[in-house]
């Protein structure tokens, strides 16, 4: 009996992530713009189907908690989180509705839809996407393989070249993490328009100085109980 392990898997991984590092140029420019964009008062609304959709809420965690440091929370909201709301747009207007209507109640001129999506074909984030362009919104997509639908419908893609969905899905969770670390280093280097005219910090730039300070003791004061400690 063959008790080899098999490495299939890691090694489609593998080849996968070398041609995915050409996206990074494309994540430093998103972070970067996103930055800007909620620090400036816009929102992020990330929408997926299934182990996208995990996806999508794993990085709006990120933005509204944190990546790694501590640092101001930014509106991201992710469409598939309300489940009584997504059940009762999916009962009375369809599954093609059902981030649609959420774009259209909680979008504004400037916010940016992220939409994940392996195959690239799913109905309910194209009609997301045509949504979001009337509103006058910024449309982003994480895909698997080139040409597909939701890539054209989209102001801007990326699409990872792998033949299967479980890579693509991991592949963008790399895409994630790389994201909030471009996003987290345009808030710390002020790409967020956190200065005021006479060169002082703005509301950013004031949260992001006390997010650091939170928590910490001042020269020869007491020592603070670490959390679970009374």
């Amino acid at each position: 009996m063959n008790t080899a392990t098999d490495t299939t898997h890691c090694d489609d991984l593998a080849k996968a992530l070398e041609a995915f590092r050409d996206h990074a140029p494309l994540i430093e420019r998103w972070g970067t713009e996103l930055a800007r964009r909620l620090g400036s008062g816009a929102r992020l609304l990330v929408a997926g189907n299934g182990g996208s959709a995990a996806q999508a809420q794993h990085l709006t965690a990120e933005l509204v908690g944190r990546y790694r440091e501590d640092r101001p929370p930014f509106s991201a909201l992710a469409l598939h989180a309300d489940t009584s709301t997504t059940t009762a747009i999916a009962n009375d207007y369809g599954v093609q509705e059902l981030f649609a209507r959420q774009t259209a109640a909680h979008g504004r001129p400037g916010d940016v839809l992220l939409l994940l999506s392996t195959s690239g074909a799913s109905a309910n984030l194209l009609s997301a996407a045509e949504r979001a362009h009337r509103l006058g919104m910024t449309v982003w997509a994480l895909t698997g393989r080139s040409p597909n639908p939701l890539q054209l419908g989209a102001d801007d893609a990326l699409c990872v070249d792998a033949p299967l969905a479980a890579t693509v899905q991991e592949l963008h969770l790399v895409a994630v993490h790389m994201l909030c670390e471009t996003f987290d280093r345009a808030v710390e280097n002020g790409e967020t328009g956190r200065v005021t005219a006479d060169g002082r910090p703005g509301m950013v730039g004031r949260l992001v100085g006390r997010a650091r300070t939170v928590g910490r003791t001042p020269p020869g004061g007491p020592v603070a109980p670490r959390k679970g400690q009374t």
